[in-house]
C-alpha cells in the first residue's frame, strides 16, 4: 500500500503548503485548499498523476483541510482509505472514511477533511463532470437534465460498491506497471469509464431512477404530455404557457410538478435539455458550434456561451477543440 504511484512523487515535505500547492496542481486548479485549524507540523506526501479528465492522488498527510471547488469547474471527488480514518463532511453529511467507507463529492460542493492520526492515508480521484454526463448518456440514451448528485458515503464492503473499488485499484495497478501501454490517453480513459459507470449503478444519486426499471413511479399521463412536447418542440421557442396547455394544467401545477420531479422548474429543463443536445452535436459533428446553436434554437449565441460554460464547466468552443 505504501508503494501506490511509487513513482509519481510530486511532493514530501514537512511544510504542509508544500502538499495544498501540489493537490491544487494535481486537480488542475479545480479547487482551491485551506487548513482547518492551523497549518501544524508533521510529514505530508503527495503522489499523483493526471489527465485531461482526472486526476488520482495518494496523500499521506495528518493536516486537516477544507476543500471547495473553484469557480466554473466541474468535477467529482472520491476519497477511499487505504490506511487509518478520515473523519469527513460535505456540507452538513458526516462519514467516517476508511477501507470500508468512501466519500464521493458532487461539482461545487465543499469537503472537509481531518486525519485520524499520523499513518492515514488515502486516495482522492478526481473525475471531471462532462464525463459522468456521457456515461450516464450511454446508459439511458439522453444525458442528465440536471446535475447528477451521489449521496455521500459509498459502502465498499457491499458488492455494487466492491466494484468501484477493485476498478480504482486496478487503474492504480495499470499506473504503477512502468509500461508505457497503460500510460496511453485511450486505455486511462477506458478504465475510468469503468469506474464513472460502476459509480452510477452503484451508488445512489438524484437520477438513479432512470437507470432501473422500477424504483420509482411512472411519471403523471399531464407529466408525460408535456415532456413529449417539449422533446417535439426542443428547436423551437418554449414558454411556461405552452408547456401547461399541453399538459392540459395550470402552470403552477406543471410547475411544482417538474421541481418534485427534477428539481428544476420548466423553463430550466427546457434549457438544460437544449444545451445537453448541443453538446452532443458538437462532440459527434464538425459542423461550426454557431450553425448547431442556431439550429436548436439558440438566437443569442453570447448569452448561450454564458449559460453553456455555467452548465459544463467550459465554453462550446473549448468543447469543439476535442472533436
Amino acid at each position: 500500500m505504501a508503494s501506490l504511484l511509487r513513482d509519481f512523487l510530486m511532493t514530501r515535505s514537512e511544510n504542509p503548503v508544500d502538499l495544498l500547492n501540489a493537490a491544487t496542481r494535481l486537480f488542475g486548479g479545480s479547487i482551491t485548499t485551506s487548513p482547518l485549524a492551523g497549518l501544524g507540523s508533521g510529514d505530508h506526501e503527495l503522489r499523483g498523476v493526471a489527465a485531461h479528465d482526472f486526476a488520482v492522488g495518494f496523500f499521506a498527510s495528518p493536516l486537516d483541510v477544507r476543500v471547495a471547488a473553484a469557480p466554473g469547474r466541474r468535477s467529482y471527488f472520491v476519497n477511499l482509505g487505504v490506511s487509518g480514518e478520515i473523519a469527513a463532511s460535505r456540507g452538513a453529511l458526516r462519514a467516517t472514511l476508511d477501507k470500508a467507507t468512501a466519500g464521493v463529492v458532487n461539482p461545487g460542493d465543499t469537503q472537509e477533511l481531518r486525519p485520524l492520526g499520523s499513518r492515514t492515508r488515502f486516495l482522492g480521484l478526481r473525475i471531471d463532470a462532462a464525463l459522468v454526463d456521457q456515461e450516464f448518456a450511454a446508459l439511458t440514451g439522453h444525458p442528465p437534465v440536471s446535475t447528477v448528485r451521489f449521496d455521500f458515503a459509498l459502502d465498499l464492503a457491499r458488492p455494487k460498491g466492491r466494484a468501484v473499488r477493485l476498478l480504482v485499484r486496478s487503474l492504480i495497478e495499470q499506473l504503477d506497471s512502468g509500461d508505457p501501454l497503460f500510460h496511453r490517453a485511450e486505455l486511462q480513459r477506458s478504465q475510468l469509464r469503468c469506474i464513472v459507470t460502476a459509480l452510477l449503478l452503484a451508488q445512489p444519486h438524484t437520477h438513479t431512477g432512470e437507470l432501473w426499471d422500477s424504483p420509482r413511479p411512472g411519471h403523471p399521463r399531464f407529466l408525460r404530455a408535456a415532456l413529449a412536447f417539449i422533446e417535439s418542440n426542443l428547436t423551437e421557442r418554449i414558454s411556461l404557457g405552452g408547456i401547461a396547455d399541453a399538459a392540459q394544467c395550470s402552470p403552477r401545477t406543471i410547475s411544482s410538478a417538474f421541481r418534485e420531479r427534477f428539481g428544476l422548474p420548466p423553463l430550466a429543463y427546457v434549457r438544460n435539455l437544449r444545451l445537453a443536445r448541443i453538446r452532443e452535436d458538437i462532440l459527434t459533428s464538425t459542423d461550426p458550434v454557431g450553425v448547431i446553436a442556431y439550429r436548436w434554437g439558440i438566437t443569442h449565441l453570447g448569452r448561450f456561451a454564458g449559460e453553456y460554460r455555467d452548465r459544463f464547466g467550459e465554453l462550446p468552443s473549448a468543447t469543439a477543440a476535442r472533436r
